[in-house]
């Protein structure tokens, strides 16, 4: 990764903004690419970077965007019309590109999205534990209270700041807030607390999978499995922010090519329609210029 495109991913990493990390592995004549050229690409669709020219850019731009909102890796293949000398790379997504140079370049696409944050409530040896695993497992843990952006929260006072952090959870609006408690004490705990029956179903007690924990590290043990079980089987999210504003795409009318639709896409307007296309080359073409 170049310098700039470190320091760059270093910053929207802790900026928590998702974006996505290219890098092209693999290049054949003539292009103006080369192995180890990399760029990001944020959700907006603007490439900061390089990765190709114009058109293989635009490839680049629209395959990045899919891996942001599914957050698999994506290695693209993106070849001239009629290539059959670059080597098959089995799993790749191959984009024939008919106003690309004429080389080929091969490029690995990795979303690089914010870690999920888990709220730890409670100063006792079991939400000690439960944080510990929890940095473990590439969770970012909020212990201050704070649960805004949350997908699950622990709480584990064993007596101490429960209602007040069930509350907390709940107005934050996690889908997942984990009660360590017996079964008996926590149900008298969210009587008390006149849940409303969506609250009710959020607060999981006795927190975590039925494995016969005792120990501190056994219980968390317990509860992130739990935690994880729900990410990954019931596609837990964190409490929907501002919507995410997904930049247009279009078909270029001459070579097929999807491309994402910005203040600089080349463009045409011919008899009410609106046309894009990826390059001013295949603009130029459609309209006779």
């Amino acid at each position: 990764m170049s310098t700039t495109i470190t320091e760059r991913a270093r910053a929207l990493s802790a900026a928590r903004e998702p974006f996505v990390h290219a890098t092209v592995v693999r290049a054949q004549e003539p292009t103006s690419a080369r192995p180890g050229d990399d760029a990001v690409i944020l959700p907006d669709g603007s490439i900061e970077g390089f990765v190709g020219g114009a058109c293989a850019e635009s490839s680049v731009r629209a395959a990045a965007l899919d891996t942001l909102r599914d957050g698999n890796t994506l290695l693209l293949r993106v070849l001239p019309d009629g290539t059959d000398t670059f080597p098959d790379t089995p799993g790749a997504r191959v984009v024939v590109n008919p106003c690309h140079s004429g080389g080929a370049v091969e490029i690995f696409l990795r979303p690089m999205l914010p870690a999920a944050v888990l709220g730890v409530a409670g100063d006792t040896p079991v939400s000690a534990a439960v944080a510990t695993l929890a940095r473990f497992l590439d969770f970012e843990v909020a212990e201050a209270g704070d649960y805004s952006g949350a997908t699950a929260v622990v709480v584990a006072g064993l007596g101490k700041g429960e209602p007040e952090a069930i509350r907390a959870a709940l107005a934050a609006g996690v889908g997942h807030v984990a009660l360590v408690a017996s079964r008996k004490r926590a149900a008298a705990l969210l009587d008390e607390l006149t849940l409303t029956d969506d609250e009710r179903a959020r607060v999981h007690a006795p927190a975590g999978l039925d494995i016969g924990a005792r120990t501190p590290p056994e219980i968390a043990l317990a509860i992130m499995a739990d935690v994880v079980r729900a990410v990954r089987r019931d596609d837990l999210r964190p409490p929907a922010g501002a919507p995410v504003v997904r930049p247009q795409q279009a078909v270029d009318p001459v070579c097929g090519m999807t491309v994402t639709v910005g203040p600089d896409t080349p463009h045409a307007r011919v008899d009410g329609t609106d046309h894009w296309f990826c390059c001013p080359g295949c603009l130029a073409r459609f309209t006779g210029g």
